[in-house]
């Protein structure tokens, strides 16, 4: 059988297979039928691709409103004329990230191109080797969205691996210090983190000593997100059969190694799909850093709604951030799924 008579048959026996498939899908085409024609008139057919606001009408989109404010939507108020600086970081982020999802590329070169990479953001970001420094109030856009979500994914993911460690420590204090440290985060609403970061931190900083707010909120962010992700890998640590320790005290190996070179790759392979999950909702929770003041892909599309030029435009400028973070999410779940089956396939060689 080739591979498309195995689709079709895949199809027809999910679509068809059993008399509640056949009642689920004669429902869902009929729901379709009721939204897609009316979706399609007013996307397309009495659509405004051109012109100015007062050549749109509220009968069809403006796609005329996307393209004159789709630059804002992607930088926010950074500077226009330094807006390669941006559209360079978004760029660096994701040459970065789609380096570290080759597995061939996982080596000691990678890890010191991460910190590399993301001091180039930062500098650029900054405006550095300008004449006049870009504060991060000016930041947001798509580059803030990516750089908060890489970065501090990045960094909470060892400071999560050594939380985990701790939590199944047989050391007492260090197993107490985890699990309150994990359950008082995961008992915090990232909101409050957000506050605590914007007035909590720089009160508690000596005289004279103030970092920005984006770093201040990255580092809360950073260590909030580490809470959830080691539960995530402590269960996978708990997957793993106490056999596979035993075997490498038997082999004399060292309890550091013992986790960097047999625990901690297994319990990695079988989190995979709980990881990616997390990043994904890590991906959309960076919407939060509006209430600090953060401008980023979602409250830049909003505030560009709010133009008097081009007011009430928000169905659109919704439409193209939905698009932006079904992109990403979308590819991430693909790529987990590849990477299962290919660390599955070496498994089994």
């Amino acid at each position: 059988m080739t591979a498309a008579a195995r689709t079709f048959a895949t199809l027809r026996t999910g679509l068809f297979g059993t008399r509640t498939n056949t009642l689920i899908t004669a429902a869902t085409l009929l729901l379709l039928s009721q939204i897609l024609p009316p979706l399609f008139r007013w996307a397309v057919l009495d659509a405004t691709f051109t012109g100015n606001a007062e050549a749109c009408t509220r009968a069809g989109a403006c796609w005329a409103f996307v393209t004159a404010k789709l630059r804002f939507i992607l930088f926010a108020f950074y500077p226009p004329d330094l807006q390669w600086r941006p559209a360079l970081v978004i760029l660096l982020l994701a040459a970065i990230l789609t380096a570290s999802a080759l597995p061939r590329l996982w080596g000691r070169p990678l890890l010191f191109a991460w910190p590399l990479t993301i001091l180039t953001c930062w500098l650029l970001m900054q405006g550095a080797f300008t004449s006049t420094p870009i504060p991060s109030n000016q930041w947001g856009g798509l580059p803030v969205t990516l750089f908060v979500w890489a970065v501090c994914f990045a960094a909470a993911t060892p400071i999560a691996v050594l939380l985990a460690l701790a939590r199944r420590s047989t050391l007492g204090g260090l197993r107490t210090f985890s699990v309150l440290y994990i359950e008082l985060m995961r008992g915090t609403p990232m909101v409050g983190i957000l506050y605590v970061a914007m007035l909590i931190l720089p009160m508690a900083l000596p005289d004279g000593l103030s970092f920005d707010k984006m770093l201040r909120a990255m580092l809360m962010v950073t260590l909030f997100w580490a809470a959830y992700i080691a539960e995530v890998i402590r269960a996978g640590l708990q997957a793993l059969p106490s056999g596979q320790t035993e075997a490498a005290t038997a082999l004399g190996l060292g309890y550091w190694r013992t986790q960097h070179l047999i625990i901690l790759p297994q319990a990695f392979r079988f989190v995979i799909p709980a990881l990616v999950n997390l990043a994904i909702g890590f991906l959309l929770a960076t919407s939060l850093l509006a209430v600090i003041g953060i401008f980023d892909l979602l409250n830049a599309a909003r505030a560009s709604a709010a133009d008097p030029k081009w007011l009430g435009f928000y169905n659109e400028a919704y439409i193209v951030v939905a698009a932006v973070y079904f992109a990403i999410c979308f590819g991430a779940s693909r790529y987990s799924r590849w990477l299962e089956r290919r660390l599955a396939a070496g498994r089994r060689l």
